[in-house]
């Protein structure tokens, strides 16, 4: 097991962050917008408890699209495979992450749970009687995974969020219409807006990269938070499709179970070995972290850490 090095993590920050001005930051939601695309930190999380870090890993991060991963284990958890896979497929796609495109195939559910319609349709098996008591039992599960019980979401992103949330809004109404959504679609993107804005640092995103890797198991207690089959088809989705239409690359360059988000955040799980949490603003085209995954390949080069 590698020993990782604080000094050596704080250069590769600062050589990763020379790719910055390849990206931009995701103003599309305006709260986003105000990040700053130089900003890149690093945690990893290992099984003995320790912690490395390099940057300001005590910035909170808003995980949008991370929580597709953790949204999916909490319903496989409530509903099991076989429900769950009835109304969202298992396959990859080449088309971006906002796509409707693929939709107008029949059957009309969407390709994999982590673009959005797929998470839109496993948000809405959420159990709960209301938006309130469904993000709670959402949150509860995240501070379980993160071991933080102060875990929450900023009302101002989830607000930004849903005002300008027209495009699902529309993969809604899609999915509303052939009847693989059935609840009230502003009930719904509330859940859903309040979902993307949850916020954590980098070493609570570390440390659920860890139970991640470790097959659900918490790191302290070695007690189980998720089934090993939850756990393994997380990671299953986050190595084909967790870095959107740029996974197979992904896959190819660095070779670690992640899912990113277009605040800039990178949740990654090292299995037996790590989790790693990621936080670096500027994006590329297809809506990962630049700074992040050039950060990530030199991890992965650096303590040969693909899993293949």
């Amino acid at each position: 097991m590698p020993v990782y090095n604080e000094e050596e993590l704080a250069r590769f920050v600062e050589e990763a962050k020379l790719y910055a001005r390849y990206g931009k930051v995701a103003d599309y939601i305006p709260a986003l917008g105000k990040a700053n695309p130089n900003e890149l930190s690093v945690a990893v999380y290992t099984p003995d408890g320790k912690v490395a870090s390099a940057g300001d890993v005590t910035v909170k991060v808003t995980l949008q699209s991370i929580s597709k991963i953790l949204a999916l284990a909490l319903v496989l958890m409530d509903h099991g495979e076989d429900e769950v896979f009835h109304k969202v497929g298992m396959e990859p796609t080449d088309y971006p992450f906002h796509s409707i495109a693929k939709l107008e195939e029949k059957p009309a559910k969407p390709l994999n749970p982590m673009i959005n319609a797929g998470a839109l349709v496993v948000t809405s098996m959420i159990q709960g009687g209301s938006v309130s008591e469904r993000l709670e039992r959402l949150l509860a599960f995240v501070r379980r995974l993160a071991g933080n019980e102060q875990i929450a979401y900023s009302e101002e992103v989830a607000r930004s969020e849903f005002e300008t949330a027209f495009l699902n809004r529309s993969l809604c109404y899609f999915l509303k219409q052939h009847r693989i959504i059935d609840e009230d679609v502003e009930e719904l993107m509330d859940l859903y807006t309040k979902q993307c804005a949850i916020e954590m640092t980098c070493i609570d995103l570390a440390r659920i990269g860890l139970v991640f890797a470790l097959d659900g198991r918490d790191p302290h207690s070695g007690e189980p938070i998720m089934p090993l089959d939850v756990a393994r088809i997380c990671k299953t989705f986050m190595v084909t499709c967790g870095m959107y239409n740029a996974s197979g690359e992904f896959a190819i360059k660095v070779g670690i179970p992640a899912k990113s988000g277009v605040s800039g955040g990178i949740l990654a799980a090292v299995p037996g070995r790590c989790g790693i949490g990621i936080f670096g603003p500027a994006l590329d085209d297809k809506g990962n972290s630049v700074t992040g995954v050039k950060l990530l390949e030199r991890l992965s080069k650096t303590y040969s850490l693909s899993i293949f």
